[in-house]
């Protein structure tokens, strides 16, 4: 008589899969430019202000705010961006265009349409006068965006290109990352094969290779493609065992659920162990979490939305912080949906859903009327996944957790 798994609750498997997420990577130091996407491995401090003088933020004139009253003022410099000003001579102005550094004893700036042309230098319009001008204004001071001795990005931090444009601005041109974790996947099914192939009876071309590709590519990481992997225990083995030595991760999809032609958890208790199996998530009941050899290993079911769900709510996670990232989840929203299940599940479910309405502070969603774990054109025509809690339905599942595709790089 088979002995029936309870249900492990989606946070404790988190929880526990967490709890066995560390990052072993060594650190590579790589040019600035081609940095994207990767985890700084060390904390960036700057070595200089930013901007490194006081500069205007306008076209106009670098004055003191005493010579305001006077009459005409005479232009004594012109000073252009990349030129080092003078000290302003007493009772002057200068010339300033934006970005330019203003001298060292100017008060502010005041831009070029609030004043006239006039011989013997510039004079305020009244009208400038009036509304009233004040020190400071339109000067860029020294260290306004960064200060010399600033940690600007913290280790862990996964760099983007706003990150770029920042350590650039300090003059940052290498940067110390982890190097790239090492993912493998594979597919598992005598029936698949891949696009561009004739199907023949039976067979389905395979859509989680490709998924899973541009899930692991989306953060960073380098890829190991194993293919497809033919429904043989000794294939199976075999395949995974290559997959320990090749990569720092391995995530399967498919052959992990109780059926005589599922070898993928036999394949992983043979090699290694599996510490989670069958989860109360709807879809991806059957999801694997374990080890080959030394090598952790996700096996995710074979139904693309059940990929898609249990990468983003389990995967992911895992793979940020064995990558090094200080931030491993996306953004969750509260929402309201329109259309909740009129049945309750013993499960914790994650609908696709679309955004109806964001007016008002208030989001809206509706979940896609087919909601089958084989089905992912319903994910392609959404917006993201729906958390609703077990055990509620109606009304008592109208508040929901919104999980933005965007956030998540789906």
């Amino acid at each position: 008589m088979t002995t029936k798994i309870p249900l492990m609750p989606v946070t404790q498997a988190q929880q526990q899969i967490m709890a066995h997420a560390h990052c072993h990577l060594p650190v590579e130091i790589v040019p600035l430019f081609n940095a994207r996407g990767r985890v700084l491995g060390a904390p960036v401090t700057s070595t200089t202000n930013v901007p490194p003088a006081d500069n205007s933020a306008m076209d106009g004139y670098a004055l003191c705010v005493a010579d305001l009253a006077l009459g005409v003022i005479p232009v004594s410099q012109r000073i252009a961006a990349g030129q080092v000003p003078l000290t302003l001579a007493a009772h002057t102005c200068a010339r300033v265009f934006t970005g330019a550094e203003v001298p060292h004893n100017a008060d502010l700036v005041v831009i070029q349409e609030d004043v006239e042309i006039v011989e013997g230098g510039i004079r305020l319009l009244p009208d400038a006068l009036a509304q009233g001008q004040k020190a400071g204004q339109f000067i860029r001071k020294a260290g306004q965006d960064v200060t010399q001795g600033q940690v600007v990005c913290e280790a862990g931090t996964r760099l983007e290109s706003r990150h770029l444009g920042v350590l650039a601005s300090m003059g940052v041109d290498t940067v110390a990352v982890y190097r790239r974790l090492k993912v493998a996947i594979a597919s598992t099914g005598s029936e698949l094969v891949n696009p561009g192939q004739a199907l023949q009876p039976g067979q389905i071309y395979n859509s989680n290779r490709f998924l899973l590709a541009g899930l692991v590519d989306q953060l960073g990481m380098e890829l190991v493609d194993l293919g497809i992997i033919e429904d043989q225990l000794s294939l199976t083995q075999a395949a995974l065992a290559q997959a320990a030595e090749r990569a720092d991760i391995i995530i399967t999809s498919g052959g992990v659920s109780e059926g005589e032609e599922d070898h993928v958890k036999a394949a992983v208790e043979k090699l290694g162990s599996l510490d989670i199996w069958k989860l109360a998530i709807k879809p991806g009941k059957p999801l694997a979490f374990g080890h080959v050899n030394t090598t952790p290993f996700f096996g995710l079911p074979g139904n693309p939305a059940s990929v898609l769900v249990t990468f983003m709510v389990m995967a992911r996670p895992y793979l940020l912080a064995s990558q090094g990232c200080n931030k491993t989840s996306g953004h969750g929203l509260k929402a309201t949906l329109t259309n909740p299940p009129k049945r309750p599940s013993i499960r914790q479910e994650y609908l696709r859903v679309r955004v109806l309405s964001e007016q008002h502070e208030n989001l809206e969603l509706e979940a896609m009327t087919n909601q089958n774990s084989g089905v992912l054109s319903t994910a392609m025509q959404g917006d993201g996944l729906a958390v609703l809690k077990p055990n509620t339905c109606g009304a008592a599942a109208r508040e929901v957790v919104f999980l933005p595709y965007a956030s998540y790089g789906v």
